[in-house]
């Protein structure tokens, strides 16, 4: 997008909002609390939030789950709903809908898949913070390094429009 997404202006149902508004919004719906990693000096608007700044920029978001997974286990919640800055369509429903495997099979992560994996609009073991701070410190950045080394579930959903990122303006539909 050629700049930051987080305070990108969105058009949602609520008004003029920005996507990291937009994605507090759907997920203080289900979520509490909520919490929004963002890079060092990022600058965001008032969020109803509890803002953690990644220790390091551009480094990836493995590094910033294994910091929100933490913040949310220090919460003492044991599953955390990962997702995307850039996911304005995110729907609450599509938490309830991997939330409930997550408890019923006891897996670590919980994925929509729609054809393929969507890592970061996923529900995660707060637990696994301590392993992805060891896959960070092995020199891993991916998602993919995480998902792969524990017990990962997927929910097979149709294609949908909440779990479109926006990565061009043509992504906005």
């Amino acid at each position: 997008m050629g700049r930051d997404k987080a305070t990108m202006p969105f058009s949602g149902p609520g008004g003029e909002t920005t996507l990291v508004e937009q994605a507090v919004s759907t997920l203080r719906q289900r979520c509490d609390p909520v919490f929004v990693v963002a890079a060092p000096g990022q600058p965001l608007p008032d969020l109803d939030a509890v803002v953690l700044r990644d220790e390091a920029r551009g480094v990836g978001p493995l590094l910033a789950t294994a910091r929100g997974l933490r913040a949310a286990a220090d919460a003492g919640r044991e599953l955390a709903f990962l997702c995307a800055v850039d996911m304005p369509y995110l729907e609450a429903d599509l938490l309830d809908e991997l939330v409930g495997p997550a408890v019923r099979l006891g897996a670590d992560v919980v994925l929509p898949w729609d054809g393929r994996d969507h890592y970061l609009a996923g529900v995660y073991r707060t637990s696994l913070a301590a392993r992805a701070d060891e896959l960070v410190a092995a020199g891993e950045r991916s998602m993919r390094s995480l998902v792969t080394a524990v017990d990962t579930q997927r929910v097979v959903l149709p294609e949908q429009r909440s779990l479109i990122n926006v990565n061009t303006a043509a992504d906005f539909v």
